[in-house]
């Protein structure tokens, strides 16, 4: 019956040919990950598809990359072997998960023929279970689809990739051995897969409409409050069209930052409860409405869940529905709520909010030579240039950043809620990767020196590709974050001191590849950042720069934060 099957096919095309021409499709052009036995006969079909095979030092790095390559891109693609490859890669997808970045995940496994008879393979726990790593996996993906039947492969890999994008989290494909070469319907292909959102029930949406605008036109002061979400599900053409034409006073949240442009003059900054940027939490807590867009209210994001507003003054947007004060609208997306109050909301009551500039606070202004983080931050809004993106790592960075003012269309890359240490470098190659094929100039990291040795393998990766980032390394001797929290000066927070400039070297990279540079004052930096071919977006090397700041030196709002954690840490149960 199989074979007769087969043979009715008038198109027949590889499944791992038909899985990857449907990456190409919705806009994937470079594949993560690493090789292993269980993936190698699949990995023999990318160049004939288009796609570019990046190869990345382990699978926990390629992760990250193919996390910060979605976040540029829209979507991509990670392929691993089964069991060693897949578990080592599953810190990436988990966060991934967390912070809806959607990544379909290959996991090349052994043939079906292998699983049924429960064979004693490497790669296994021994005891004949094969499904055991998937159902891991099953927590962290929206969609599992695994190949194990010739004739539902097709459906399976359509029905992955679009969830991947429609819901925009990780789904995982399992591509058994003997699967890889089998044959399905290739005219499938002619038919592009569906990626548009399902319309909201008309009625049901007029109608949230309708008691949207009735607030709003009788608010005396309403803010717009923006976040992670409103950019993961593909809703700031509508966010951009409601803050330009309203002029309403808008602010964005840790994770929001990128999602608003920050030029605009109704753009008031940071809200982030006690973190704040100046007169932000004063403005948006008197406001008497607020429209929330998207938001992740998790602890970092909120500084250490400092947020003063009630929901009886909040309007609350998401992908699955509309919440007005405590009345609940499930069902009823969040884009086509926005487009429609743009259109139809008249005349507002609007009152000025703060406007944030990149002027160094006066104490940040003192002659002394150190380079402090409130010197830093807003020295950067100064030089960054529009379309760059952005990346900062959990710890001083992620924080830090929140006193940038952003030029226009700046792409902004952390990971807030999961907070993985590592994971900015791994991201930065990803990013990078995405922003090279988009025509994108300028992708810059700031990452610490004690995060930067989970993933500097990745430098390694960056110079194999010919990615040209710049890569800031704080080096402030180990985990300032962690001080922060608990442990100013315990051993557990200190790291060995590396020759951080000499590394590029040690991963094969020339002078002709790469340029390192190391600051350790403020005129370094005004140095440094006058230098033409550090600054252009055309230099083909990639630049490291050694930023040097002191191990006690820490943003106000990672204080804030940190002491609320370590308050939370201490708490004692009833």
């Amino acid at each position: 019956m199989s074979d007769l099957r087969s043979q009715a096919i008038k198109n027949p095309i590889d499944i791992a040919e038909y899985l990857f021409r449907r990456l190409h499709e919705v806009g994937v052009r470079s594949v993560h990950g690493l090789p292993g036995d269980f993936n190698l006969v699949a990995l023999d079909y990318l160049p004939k598809t288009g796609l570019h095979w990046v190869g990345n030092c382990n699978e926990l790095n390629a992760g990250y990359a193919a996390d910060g390559y979605a976040r540029v891109n829209g979507i991509a693609a990670l392929l691993t072997t089964f069991g060693v490859g897949e578990l080592s890669a599953v810190n990436a997808i988990a966060g991934a998960y967390s912070e809806f970045v959607p990544i379909v995940h290959i996991v090349g496994t052994p043939s079906t023929v292998s699983q049924k008879n429960g064979m004693l393979l490497h790669h296994t726990l021994g005891n004949g279970d094969f499904s055991v790593f998937s159902q891991m996996s099953s927590h962290i993906s929206c969609a599992m689809s695994l190949l194990n039947n010739q004739h539902e492969a097709a459906t399976l890999i359509d029905d992955a990739i679009r969830e991947c994008f429609l819901k925009s989290r990780p789904v995982y494909i399992g591509l058994p051995t003997d699967m890889v070469q089998k044959k399905v319907d290739g005219d499938r292909l002619k038919t592009p897969l569906d990626l548009s959102f399902p319309p909201n029930e008309s009625e049901r949406e007029d109608y949230v409409v309708d008691v949207v605008l009735k607030y709003l036109q009788a608010a005396r002061n309403p803010v717009i409050l923006v976040d992670a979400c409103a950019i993961r599900h593909r809703a700031l053409g509508e966010v951009h069209e409601l803050v330009e034409k309203s002029g309403i006073p808008t602010f964005v949240a840790p994770m929001g930052k990128g999602a608003v442009n920050e030029t605009l003059p109704n753009f008031g900054g940071v809200y982030a409860g006690d973190g704040s940027n100046r007169g932000v939490k004063e403005r948006v807590e008197s406001s008497d409405l607020i429209l929330s867009i998207g938001a992740v209210k998790s602890d970092f994001n909120t500084a250490g869940f400092t947020y003063r507003i009630s929901q009886l003054n909040t309007i609350d947007f998401h992908s699955y529905g509309v919440k007005v004060r405590y009345s609940e609208y499930p069902g009823v997306r969040m884009n086509g709520v926005l487009k429609k109050v743009t259109s139809k909301m008249g005349k507002l009551n609007i009152q000025a909010g703060p406007k944030p500039t990149n002027e160094i606070p006066d104490m940040a202004k003192l002659s002394e030579p150190t380079i402090t983080q409130a010197w830093f931050w807003p020295r950067l809004g100064q030089w960054l240039q529009e379309g760059d993106v952005v990346i900062t790592e959990t710890g001083t960075a992620n924080f830090g950043i929140w006193e940038t003012r952003f030029p226009a269309n700046v792409t902004a890359i952390s990971q807030v809620l999961w907070g993985s240490i590592g994971y900015a470098t791994g991201s930065c190659q990803g990013a990078a990767l995405a922003a090279k094929e988009k025509g994108i100039k300028r992708t810059i990291l700031f990452t610490g020196d004690g995060s930067f040795q989970l993933t500097a393998q990745e430098v390694s990766t960056m110079i194999r590709n010919k990615l040209n980032p710049i890569i800031f390394v704080i080096c402030n001797k180990g985990y300032t974050i962690e001080r922060c929290i608990h442990g100013w000066e315990a051993g557990y927070n200190e790291i060995q001191e590396w020759k951080w400039k000499d590394l590029p070297a040690a991963f094969g990279g020339t002078p002709d590849e790469v340029l390192t540079y190391r600051v350790s004052t403020k005129k370094e930096v005004e140095n440094l950042f006058n230098d033409k071919q550090f600054v252009s977006g055309d230099t083909k090397q990639l630049r490291f720069v050694e930023l040097v700041m002191e191990w006690d030196d820490a943003p106000k709002a990672l204080k804030v934060s940190a002491e609320a954690a370590a308050k939370r840490n201490a708490e004692m149960s009833a």
